[in-house]
């Protein structure tokens, strides 16, 4: 589904420049269920962000199913995500003028879609009785499945999660984590998962680890 090929990064010019990927070539199957692993600053999240065309590589290419994203323009970028990847951040990144509905419903208003799997993912993610109140509102452990609910309204054909359950307590980050095993498992969602906690990675079929930009195993 996803294939790099000789990814980097580089922030700055000269001897002031700062490279967090290096040469990172991968390959990312449908239906699996992948942990990035790493120090903090070793490259996970950059990489998460050039796979999912939120950041634009230096060199190199991302290719996601038979469409090379590092080559689209801003417009089809932000078209293509849109429609194809689902993301999942730490600090929930929900709207705190809007409901967790209209959070949920706000990628299916943008992409001009029905949104026909709201009630069912709603449901799935147990928010039928929270759908109508603010983010501040609701618990972290909500919070963050109304952001996975957000990321799923557009049947997306992957998820990026970068640390999400880094900002809840042991029980919500375990809910979170079983959501998402859950859907990798029934649904065969592919599923990239950033993570510091090496006991979620250990729940992962594949572990991808970088150290000091560059993928050392995976």
């Amino acid at each position: 589904m996803i294939r790099t090929e000789n990814l980097c990064k580089i922030y700055g010019k000269g001897e002031g420049a700062v490279a967090p990927l290096r040469n990172a070539s991968l390959e990312i199957a449908e239906g699996e269920l992948v942990a990035i692993i790493g120090k903090s600053g070793s490259g996970k999240t950059t990489l998460l962000n050039l796979l999912g065309g939120l950041d634009k590589a230096t060199s190199g290419n991302v290719f996601f199913n038979d469409t090379e994203i590092t080559s689209l323009n801003d417009e089809k970028l932000a078209d293509f995500r849109l429609n194809n990847i689902g993301f999942v951040f730490q600090f929930f990144d929900l709207l705190p003028e809007l409901t967790a509905a209209e959070n949920i419903l706000l990628p299916a208003r943008l992409a001009k879609k029905s949104a026909s799997k709201y009630s069912e993912i709603v449901e799935n993610l147990g928010l039928s009785e929270r759908v109508n109140h603010y983010p501040a509102q609701l618990s972290g452990g909500q919070q963050q499945r109304a952001a996975i609910a957000r990321a799923l309204i557009n049947n997306p054909e992957i998820l990026l999660c970068d640390e999400p359950t880094g900002n809840l307590d042991e029980r919500s980050g375990n809910e979170v984590m079983e959501l998402l095993l859950k859907m990798n498992r029934e649904q065969n969602k592919t599923i990239l998962i950033v993570t510091h906690n090496p006991e979620i990675a250990k729940q992962c079929g594949r572990i991808i680890e970088i150290s000091d930009g560059e993928i050392i195993v995976g």
